[in-house]
């Protein structure tokens, strides 16, 4: 008697030709294409495992992705939104904060301190509120040796 294997997931014609052409493009995070590999070789028939050993992720991994991939359909190959505190800095203040660390330190200081410049990025209205440790990611970013 042939046992058959258990598939874990079906992709419709449309669902697997979607996933080909996407991988395909080749342009995708590395986490992306492995998603997509998963759900091709799940849909071949493939068991967990195998699928975890062919991309090299744990086999909860490959459990989480059935699931989301049963609730979200393909949108389960995509990177959910996180949460946390969204960026309050933007480009053009971080730009502004850089700028000012490559002028003259004000009178009585040889050069600029981190709390220095966090007070005169508030003082000039830049921003409401900044920290010393927000303008030294800033500046490391930006690869400054002014400080």
């Amino acid at each position: 008697m042939l046992m058959s294997k258990k598939r874990y997931i079906e992709l419709t014609d449309a669902q697997r030709e979607a996933l080909k052409e996407l991988h395909r493009k080749g342009s995708l995070k590395s986490r992306t294409q492995k998603r997509i590999i998963a759900l091709l070789e799940l849909d071949k028939g493939q068991t967990q495992k195998a699928v975890a050993s062919i991309i090299n992720q744990s086999g909860t991994s490959i459990s989480k992705l059935i699931k989301r991939f049963k609730i979200r359909g393909l949108e389960c190959i995509h990177d959910e939104q996180r949460s946390g505190r969204p960026i309050k800095i933007t480009a053009d203040q971080r730009d502004k904060i850089t700028l000012l660390v490559c002028e003259e330190a004000p009178e009585g200081y040889s050069q600029w301190s981190l709390r220095l410049l966090a007070d005169k990025v508030v003082e000039l209205g830049h921003c409401d509120s900044i920290s010393h440790t927000q303008i030294k990611k800033i500046l490391s970013k930006k690869n400054s040796n002014h400080i």
